[in-house]
């Protein structure tokens, strides 16, 4: 088997082959993707502009835009359809009486959300730093940016490539398609829409994402009409959790029994790819280390699907406990977060996500 620095040595031969074709074979991809986890989310305010600039400033090969919908029916950047701790609309008293419980795949969530909202009104609010405790110097920016379209994305990003002179993938999340199917909205053919209006996103690097079943299978082939290149990729919670879009039959599907060979490969007639998280691939114990690795990732590759794993971030209290420095929970290490990267691009990781794909783009040309 090659090393890694082995396949980089490759890289100018593939090279010569269409990118179209490097990316339509997974197997002639020369090096693991970097996935800027809402941008570079551990630099910027999360699912911003500049979130994304830097990420894609710092060698991101893909940044991801989660997509929920306004009122009025328009895709938008959030990790979720709450707004309360990503944006400052709790200092307008003009929204005040919007704030409200919300049930979303089981679970009840108290806040303001992009569904009670026109994107006109949405405007008027600012981001802020979701996690302000760990990330006190991105509070720095607090108000600086607006709440991005996913239209306004794909054309910051294809404004970037047409500048930088190289493709920058988008891997978007269709959040919560179950949920908002039940209250009227069709997620997926807004997205198809989309992306088909746009000139980049027919034929850009592509990787969409959903927790969700259903909607891939609507979304496998129709996507890859619009784009020949395009990948679809299942994402996995906790391997006790259910697969949201089967919460209503009187027993669903956990996503620990897709995590088998036999269930990866009932995955893989509707998706290319599975992005699990990291501690399915190396679990930890309740103290943080590192435990014996499982065989997500082989057996992934047997049933013909990358592996593309969420999420890894710089701050100590992420790190495994075998990584973590004395400095402090909320200080960065970089080099803990560099051989975190490594040892699991060691076990043969095709991609993952980062909140600071810099990190992420030492590791591969350093490991």
């Amino acid at each position: 088997m090659l090393t890694r620095r082995q396949v980089m040595g490759l890289a100018g031969t593939v090279a010569m082959f269409s990118a179209r074709q490097a990316y339509a074979a997974p197997s002639l991809v020369p090096v693991p993707l970097v996935m800027a986890h809402r941008g570079a989310s551990a630099l910027r305010p999360e699912h911003t502009l500049a979130s994304y600039a830097r990420a894609i400033a710092d060698g991101a090969d893909y940044i991801e835009p989660d997509l929920v919908p306004t009122r009025d029916g328009v895709l938008v950047a959030r990790h979720e359809s709450n707004i309360a701790t990503t944006t400052d609309v709790a200092g307008h008293p003009e929204f005040a009486s919007r704030k409200r419980s919300v049930m979303i795949d089981g679970r009840t969530e108290t806040g303001w959300f992009t569904t009670d909202f026109t994107l006109q009104e949405l405007k008027r609010l600012r981001a802020k730093e979701r996690l302000a405790d760990v990330r006190a110097h991105n509070t720095r920016y607090d108000g600086h940016f607006d709440i991005p379209t996913f239209e306004e994305i794909i054309d910051f990003v294809a404004a970037e490539a047409a500048t930088r002179g190289r493709e920058i993938g988008l891997i978007p999340e269709i959040k919560n398609s179950t949920h908002f199917h039940q209250m009227g909205y069709a997620p997926e053919d807004m997205f198809l829409q989309v992306i088909a209006a746009h000139e980049y996103t027919r034929y850009c690097p592509l990787e969409v994402q959903s927790f969700e079943s259903g909607n891939l299978k609507f979304l496998y082939d129709r996507v890859k009409n619009i784009n020949p290149r395009a990948r679809l990729m299942f994402l996995m919670g906790e391997r006790g959790e259910r697969v949201p879009d089967t919460l209503t039959a009187e027993q669903g599907t956990t996503f620990g029994e897709l995590m088998t060979l036999a269930g990866l490969q009932q995955v893989r007639r509707h998706a290319d790819a599975i992005g699990p998280s990291n501690t399915d691939i190396i679990p930890r114990d309740a103290s943080g280390a590192w435990l014996r690795p499982s065989s997500l990732i082989e057996d992934a590759h047997r049933a013909g699907l990358l592996v593309h794993s969420y999420t890894f971030r710089p701050e100590n209290r992420f790190l495994p406990l075998q990584l973590r420095n004395d400095r402090g929970d909320n200080v960065r290490n970089p080099q803990g977060a560099i051989a975190e990267i490594q040892r699991y691009l060691d076990l043969g990781l095709d991609g993952f996500f980062t909140d600071d794909p810099a990190l992420g783009r030492q590791a591969i040309e350093t490991g």
